[in-house]
């Protein structure tokens, strides 16, 4: 059973890593992706292509989230290429891990565009098209970061815990339009972003703190992503899901 058929979502960041994940995962269900990504065009052919031999629609945009008017300028394009847009996954970040002491404005700035003002960006345009179809499922990716906090992860800590203060706010704010709005938290996944959490005492470490005694898996965010995206969520709104297991509690 594909739980999205002939669905339209758009998924931030896709070209690797989570996003990559997801936008695959949501094509296997029937949905037809629109994605962005900002550095390789060859990944983000590649990933066309592989969603394309799933039998659905697909369309890569080389869009910077961070950037309001390219996040205006793709999301009517979707709306013209595609119909509609059913859900919206707001997964592109990154991190710019330093102490405080030697935190630059600079790094502080580029983390708080790419990872918060993003969500701003594509939410705020996403929300038209969702209100005229009375429908909607907006997932924001948030992490286990931004509800426990990390030495030497201010920026990444602070740009991930207001994206749940805005899904918590957009969910109150769009539940009569029957637009829902979650947050996903994942805790440590193995991506090339997270390369390094694999290396030497410090893997170790990491793992003593997960009960479940392993990193996760960009597949397994991105089945939480499916849930939240189909009708299988259809009564859960402004909610924190944190895939991270066990290291919250």
């Amino acid at each position: 059973m594909k739980l999205l058929e002939n669905k339209t979502a758009i998924v931030t960041g896709a070209s690797r890593g989570i996003g990559e994940a997801i936008a695959l995962k949501l094509a296997e269900h029937g949905a037809h992706i629109a994605f962005t990504y900002v550095s390789s065009d060859e990944k983000a052919r590649a990933l066309e292509e592989k969603i394309k031999g799933l039998g659905v629609k697909a369309k890569a945009y080389k869009s910077n989230a961070g950037n309001y008017q390219e996040c205006e300028a793709m999301v009517t394009d979707v709306t013209k290429e595609f119909g509609a847009i059913d859900v919206c996954v707001n997964n592109a970040g990154i991190s710019k891990d330093n102490l405080l002491l030697r935190l630059t404005p600079e790094q502080w700035d580029e983390v708080m565009n790419i990872n918060l003002k993003s969500v701003f960006n594509m939410t705020k345009q996403v929300i038209r098209p969702m209100m005229k179809a009375k429908s909607g499922s907006i997932i924001n990716m948030s992490s286990i970061v931004g509800m426990r906090g990390n030495a030497g992860q201010t920026s990444y800590a602070a740009s991930k815990a207001g994206i749940i203060g805005f899904t918590k706010s957009v969910a109150l704010e769009l539940g009569s339009r029957n637009i829902r709005c979650n947050a996903i938290a994942p805790g440590f996944v193995e991506t090339d972003m997270t390369h390094y959490l694999k290396e030497g005492e410090a893997s170790k470490a990491f793992l003593d703190k997960i009960p479940l005694g392993r990193f996760g898996s960009g597949e397994e965010i991105a089945n939480t992503t499916l849930f939240l995206a189909s009708s299988m969520s259809s009564y859960v709104t402004g909610q924190v899901i944190s895939v991270c297991g066990g290291l919250n509690i």
